[in-house]
């Protein structure tokens, strides 16, 4: 584990030729989810590849991308682009991010993603607050020896998305007339999109939604002591009976429609943190 410290103290050492500041908030936007950089008042940008140990992003609308600067007056760190276990990562690098995160300061992490909706009052477009998730990815970002000084060996997952902030975010929404679902997440290796039998499976097995992402983040953020509020964007509905094809660009489509919902509710409870 002293080589992970290692390599996270040469990224900062990188990351701190451009900023000294330390920021208590993260964000991690997903797919088809950039458009909160537009109310981001960026201070510096550093592409993925000029980080030490960094992996880069290879999936379309993923810019690659760490950017510094203030939301609502507060210090913000944001990843446009994330990682995935299909693009071929190790669970250790897809989370690696989130441990630099917590050593520029980071104490509050907002992670966004785009999904499939499997429960049936669920519509393209809505939005899902996540108050839990099932981990189908067939692998741990913890798995191996532990890293002591950053948590502990058996981190509890009894409260993996805070409930403070859950709250806050549902008041945002209310305030706002903003549909606001909470479901559990369930993350797949992907990259293929589900069968109907797979469906029906994910669904029986208390899924309300289906993604590829964020849960290997949430585990590493949880091992840290860092607290999450996970936003999914449902893009298209994985209703076995009524099932249809569904292209990259539709979902991208999606995201990008139902994106301005979903970063009302992020600034506004980041503002009130």
């Amino acid at each position: 584990m002293t080589n992970l410290k290692n390599k996270i103290e040469e990224t900062i050492e990188v990351i701190k030729t451009y900023t000294s500041d330390s920021y208590p908030i993260g964000i991690v936007l997903g797919t088809g989810l950039g458009g909160l950089v537009k109310e981001l008042q960026i201070e510096h940008t550093i592409d993925y590849s000029d980080l030490p140990h960094f992996p880069v992003s290879t999936v379309e609308s993923h810019s690659g991308k760490l950017l510094f600067g203030k939301l609502e007056r507060k210090n913000v760190v944001v990843m446009q682009g994330r990682f995935h276990f299909y693009e071929g990562y190790t669970m250790q690098q897809i989370t690696y991010p989130i441990r630099v995160m917590k050593f520029l300061g980071v104490e509050t992490l907002l992670i966004s993603n785009a999904c499939g909706g499997m429960n049936p009052i669920y519509r393209k477009g809505d939005l899902m607050v996540m108050i839990d998730h099932i981990n189908f990815l067939g692998d741990n970002p913890l798995i191996g020896r532990n890293a002591d000084e950053m948590g502990p060996r058996f981190p509890d997952m009894s409260e993996p998305y805070s409930l403070e902030l859950i709250a806050i975010a549902e008041d945002v929404a209310l305030e706002n007339k903003i549909k606001l679902h909470k479901g559990v997440y369930a993350a797949v290796p992907g990259p293929n999109l589900e069968t109907k039998a797979e469906y029906r499976f994910l669904r029986a097995a208390g899924a309300d939604v289906v993604g590829m992402s964020t849960v290997p983040e949430n585990i590493v953020a949880n091992h840290m002591g860092i607290r999450v509020l996970g936003f999914s964007i449902i893009t298209d509905e994985c209703f076995p009976d009524s099932l249809k094809p569904v292209s990259l660009e539709e979902v991208i489509a999606a995201a990008m429609s139902a994106e301005p919902k979903m970063t009302l509710v992020m600034k506004e409870t980041i503002k009130r943190l």
